[in-house]
């Protein structure tokens, strides 16, 4: 499986024609941040009129699937929920992770743009939020082809150094 990584801007986003984008939002950050924010703006305030009338929640376990075109270059657009912010850690992180790839299975899309879970608020390290994702996604076998994360450029950079030290470390064993 293949691994890369694009900033959360816009116009980097569209530079990437894939069939889904996935990422998450908590039930009590409105508006919504990261990746679903900048969403929102572009589907004109979409999402955020969508969690205030109450048709989309943000409740842990809730998945939303919207057509990307013609605005995005993805196909597809799937939003997660998160569930309370303060109620987020490791565990609901694994549980969200786990969805995502189940549904993306589902679907049959082997390749997506993905905001890792939490993220946006910072409520795991990169390196951490990498290395529970890659987990996750080891458990799942041959399923996927590649994977691009949405992550600013620093966390880009903390991303990559762990992993080669990583590589590093198994390297010794």
């Amino acid at each position: 499986m293949e691994l890369h990584f694009v900033t959360p801007e816009l116009r980097r986003l569209d530079e990437l024609p894939t069939e889904a984008l996935a990422c998450c939002l908590h039930s009590d950050i409105l508006p919504p941040r990261g990746v679903a924010g900048l969403l929102s703006w572009r589907f004109a305030g979409r999402i955020e009129r969508l969690l205030e009338a109450g048709f989309l929640t943000g409740q842990a376990g809730e998945v939303l699937l919207l057509s990307g075109r013609p605005r995005l270059t993805a196909d597809k657009v799937l939003l997660f929920g998160l569930g309370l912010r303060s109620s987020f850690d490791e565990a609901a992180f694994d549980r969200v992770v786990e969805h995502i790839l189940d549904t993306l299975s589902g679907l049959c899309i082997r390749s997506a743009v993905l905001e890792l879970p939490g993220r946006p608020s910072d409520a795991l390290p990169p390196e951490q939020a990498a290395d529970r994702f890659l987990a996750c996604v080891a458990r799942h076998g041959d399923a996927f082809d590649s994977f691009v994360l949405v992550e600013p450029p620093i966390a880009q950079r903390r991303i990559d150094q762990h992993m080669i030290e990583e590589r590093r470390r198994i390297r010794r064993l």
